[in-house]
């Protein structure tokens, strides 16, 4: 079992507990990749200890690049010491502690098997992998390792999602018995759009697993995973237009629905859309239970929905919470309730969390167990649609 606290501030960490003074004062850095995720680790990797104050000093020394050229602009731009168009040279290097995998899916698991091999701790964006072995592959190597070996959900990080497990804990709406979980976004609505790719199989289903592993981050840290699915998979544009003026069929599933059972009675809907005009980064979570119900969306992720049936009925309706400093870690950040977080603070949390687990202290993350877990319940739900009926899934 994975330990999700939700009070982060139980779990702070001392400078006595992570070597301050002493040679273990600093963690060294290596990146892999520096398109969009890559940035989003770099800029993590600097405001970690501006925000939370104590911890192991984070060193950025080596990023990787598959240009060299472009990898030393890179290093330049984020501040790394050094800089190399060959990922493996970041893994040799002694002087990197622990290693950001940010590159495409298909790279994820020879990159995260190298680097816990060669010692290293590993933060690797998800999803895990394109195929199952791998992803167990790179759950088998992290065992042997004994090194830290996490996945980038930081949507689980929000201090709200956290304040939705101690609302839940607190009984306030009482026995869940239906969970809604929607991720919509538009960069692939365009059917004029060009192909690349994520619209390749080599990238995995698609939705389903580019989209879907979030809000399944969500379900995990709540409620559980499914051990119950039904996945219907859908391609809005079967081709796309190519550069060189061609088109070229599209591999993956673009739109994914699903029905699930988790946990004790309680029955779910999972929607997924790359191609859903309008929406920006939407992951929508509803869930509903005997006295109560919250409403919660990424898009507006500094406030939450309350409903409480116990109101009196002149009072009932739903109520708007706001994130503030009481909602655990938001003052590491902002002093004052309203002013909001955004997605790449998310990413300085769990970098946090991340120097937590590495530190021997509880964490909330998701290590490549748990993650495996999740990409078990992806795989489940492309048999469902491939064989057109439900898929068990065995208690991980």
């Amino acid at each position: 079992m994975h330990a999700y606290p939700t009070d982060t501030a139980k779990n702070r960490m001392k400078a006595s507990d992570c070597g301050e003074g002493t040679t273990q004062a600093t963690v060294g850095v290596g990146l892999i990749g520096t398109g969009y995720m890559g940035k989003c680790h770099a800029l993590a990797w600097t405001g970690v200890r501006s925000v939370f104050g104590t911890g192991r000093r984070p060193i950025l020394k080596h990023l990787a690049e598959i240009n060299a050229k472009i990898a030393r602009q890179k290093a330049d731009e984020f501040g790394f010491e050094k800089a190399t168009g060959d990922w493996r040279d970041v893994i040799a290097d002694p002087a990197v502690d622990v290693v950001s995998i940010t590159t495409p899916n298909a790279f994820h698991a020879e990159m995260a098997i190298a680097a816990l091999e060669a010692g290293k701790h590993v933060w690797c964006e998800k999803p895990m992998a394109v195929a199952l072995a791998d992803a167990e592959l790179m759950a088998a190597a992290a065992k042997v390792s004994g090194r830290v070996a996490v996945l980038g959900y930081n949507y689980i990080q929000s201090p709200l999602i956290r304040h939705i497990s101690v609302i839940l804990a607190n009984d306030t709406i009482g026995a869940v018995n239906h969970v809604r979980l929607e991720m919509d976004e538009d960069f692939m609505a365009d059917p004029q759009a060009q192909f690349y790719w994520k619209s390749e199989a080599s990238s995995g289903y698609g939705a389903l697993d580019d989209f879907g592993v979030h809000p399944l981050s969500l379900l995990q840290i709540l409620f559980g995973l499914p051990t119950k699915v039904m996945a219907l998979l859908a391609k809005p544009y079967a081709a796309r237009p190519t550069r060189d003026g061609d088109t070229r069929a599209v591999e993956t599933f673009d739109i994914a629905s699903v029905l699930f059972e988790v946990g004790a009675g309680i029955s779910g809907v999972m929607a997924l859309n790359r191609a859903a005009w309008g929406r920006k980064g939407r992951i929508a979570l509803q869930i509903f239970g005997s006295k109560g119900a919250i409403l919660y969306d990424q898009e507006r992720m500094n406030e939450l929905q309350l409903y409480v049936a116990a109101d009196e009925p002149t009072r009932q309706g739903f109520r708007t919470i706001i994130s503030a400093p009481h909602h655990d870690p938001y003052d590491r950040f902002i002093p004052a309730p309203g002013h909001g977080l955004g997605f790449n603070d998310l990413k300085i949390i769990e970098c946090h969390e991340l120097l937590n687990r590495i530190a021997g202290r509880p964490a909330r993350v998701i290590d490549f167990q748990a993650g495996l877990n999740i990409e078990r319940v992806v795989h489940a739900m492309a048999q469902s649609h491939l064989g057109q009926r439900w898929v068990h899934i065995p208690c991980n």
